[in-house]
């Protein structure tokens, strides 16, 4: 079988200014000010590591940013969870990412689930409130509330999905899809071959410079990303094996 570890935002969702939105709100809450800049959007980072970049960047002391941090991470799910009827209503489901997630799902030789920089609660919010998490097994997935290092993510969802599946996952066998350069660091250093989609704020020429084994233009494009992954080392076409229910 070969995992498949979705990245969510810019690559399946968009979500707009909601997770800003929320940054803002849980800065005001935690420090009693309005934050004057907040996270880059599109970058890839973990929650984690974009909430001590929202620290040093509004003047925060250092020797206060392990505590603040904290307190401002384990807000953040609860305050989206919040927002979860505006996630369903302004969200956006990106082109072609559906038809992909149904595709994969029903194909009995892909385990499809996410590696994320979202905390696993933030991600479940986007994935439920959209109607995406019935095409992934999210039980397996690895989160930015595993571990704030994102290439460490696909080892623990390797480890999971060989638990909870039989068998083991390497490079060979472990594929990330996503938008950003964090994406194919995470690959490179985790250990994943990975398909960049140029749907978010870096180009396809840049996904590709970077190292991303295949770069698609968004997901529209269904039959080649479907060839892409059976061209895997553990891949297969469909008519081996039984597709899902």
């Amino acid at each position: 079988m070969i995992l498949v570890l979705w990245d969510i935002d810019r690559t399946l969702v968009y979500t707009g200014e909601i997770d800003r939105r929320v940054y803002r709100e849980v800065f005001e809450d935690v420090l009693g000010r309005t934050p004057e800049a907040l996270p880059a959007k599109g970058t890839g980072l973990t929650m984690p590591l974009a909430v001590r970049e929202l620290l040093v960047a509004n003047s925060v002391p250092t020797d206060h940013i392990d505590e603040l941090a904290g307190r401002i991470v384990d807000q953040l799910p609860r305050r989206l969870d919040a927002y979860r009827d505006l996630v369903a209503r302004d969200g956006v489901i990106l082109p072609g990412a559906l038809e992909a997630l149904v595709a994969i799902h029903r194909a009995g030789h892909l385990l499809p689930t996410v590696l994320t920089g979202n905390l696993q609660g933030s991600a479940e919010v986007k994935l439920s409130a959209l109607g995406l998490d019935r095409y992934l097994d999210t039980s397996i997935g690895a989160y930015a509330s595993d571990d704030a290092h994102r290439p460490s993510l696909v080892r623990i969802a390797q480890t999971r999905a060989a638990d909870a599946y039989g068998g083991s996952f390497d490079r060979g066998t472990t594929v990330i899809i996503g938008d950003s350069l964090q994406d194919v660091i995470t690959g490179q250093e985790g250990g994943a071959s990975v398909i960049g989609v140029a749907s978010g704020t870096t180009s396809a020429q840049r996904l590709k410079h970077a190292g991303a084994d295949h770069v698609l233009s968004d997901l529209t494009r269904l039959d080649e990303l479907l060839e892409l992954l059976a061209a895997l080392p553990g891949g297969r076409t469909d008519r081996e094996r039984q597709p899902r229910p």
